[in-house]
């Protein structure tokens, strides 16, 4: 009979089943079942995640479980470790002692699909202020949504960026948009690009590339492709994510505004994460900053996040502080249902 502890770590599993099920890797929802009922009859999971009853909710159990035996299969100490629960079951049996150590790690992605709807925040901002774009990234990661423009866009009827090694494109337009308004002539420029991360990812090393690949689900693998075309650009164009908590970084950062540039602070799919103080923190800050925006100094907050069945795309610019909501989209950035094209 499962002990308590076992029990509650058991249904943190389960809750990640249902979320794999609903975002699309069936594989994941599988073996996180059968590993929760491992759990329950005190097997070979259960050794390895025996201690982690009391972890906050949003830390991910069931993928940092994945994540840990996922880096032994890319680091090529284990063949095909995810393939099946047979197979998964064996290595939580023999690498048991390494896998306690690596389920400790934290989550860390940087879901480059995302950037198929930030750019339309990016293409609004530019369009309203027509200055060059200072961008400031919280939650970074590696940064690699901070290289948004060095991205290719393209659907049938609209593209946008250089040719590039990532291709990004799965849109819905509503209300649709035909002829020349939908084709990417709007030229941006990026005056600089900063972001912070409380755990950030050198993207530039090989530690870094296996850890980020370790924690996207191994049956997507568009997802993998993309993470794959962003990491191969961030060699050649990295970006600096300094680590520090996002809102002390914020604070620093828009302390004064910064004339002849548009400054946005963006973000996708992080302020969940953040300890409940900090967020109100960091909303205080933007809020605080928006006020001291001026015509030669404007300030925008672009973000997507949740909650909802797709994050939605929210816009606030300052001076003003109009809030629109420009698209709603995927989680891991697909599809993207835009609301509002940028003028």
């Amino acid at each position: 009979m499962a002990g308590a502890e076992q029990e509650a770590v058991a249904r943190r599993l389960r809750r990640q089943v249902e979320e794999c099920r609903r975002l699309g890797s069936p594989l994941y929802a599988e073996l996180l079942g059968r590993a929760a009922t491992d759990v329950e009859v005190g097997g070979p999971a259960w050794e390895v995640l025996r201690g982690q009853r009391d972890e906050p909710t949003f830390s991910a159990l069931g993928l940092r479980l994945m994540g840990a035996v996922n880096r032994l299969v890319l680091g090529g100490e284990e063949p095909e470790a995810l393939a099946g629960w047979e197979e998964l079951r064996g290595v939580l049996e023999r690498r048991r002692e390494v896998l306690r150590e690596l389920v400790d790690l934290p989550v860390q992605t940087n879901e480059v699909g995302r950037s198929a709807a930030l750019l339309f925040g990016f293409l609004a901002v530019a369009a309203r202020t027509g200055l060059p774009l200072r961008t400031l990234e919280l939650g970074a990661s590696a940064g690699l949504n901070s290289n948004w423009d060095r991205y290719r866009y393209e659907v049938p009827g609209f593209a946008w960026g250089p040719e590039s090694l990532l291709r990004l494109g799965e849109w819905r337009f509503s209300p649709p948009r035909e002829g020349p308004k939908r084709q990417g002539s709007a030229t941006v420029e990026v005056a600089s690009r900063e972001g912070c991360d409380a755990a950030p990812v050198d993207a530039t090393t090989e530690g870094g590339r296996r850890a980020l690949l370790a924690y996207v689900w191994a049956d997507q693998r568009q997802r993998v492709e993309r993470l794959e075309g962003a990491l191969e650009l961030a060699a050649a164009h990295p970006v600096v994510v300094e680590r520090a908590p996002a809102a002390a970084w914020a604070a620093d950062r828009l302390a004064v505004p910064a004339a002849g540039v548009a400054t946005v602070v963006f973000h996708s799919v992080m302020i969940f994460y953040l300890p409940a103080d900090e967020r109100e923190r960091l909303l205080g800050t933007i809020a605080a900053a928006g006020e001291r925006a001026t015509t030669a100094a404007p300030l925008a907050w672009l973000r997507l996040e949740g909650p909802g069945e797709l994050a939605g795309l929210r816009l606030t610019t300052w001076p003003g502080g109009e809030e629109r909501l420009l698209a709603r989209a995927g989680y891991h950035g697909d599809p993207v249902e835009l609301l509002e094209w940028p003028a």
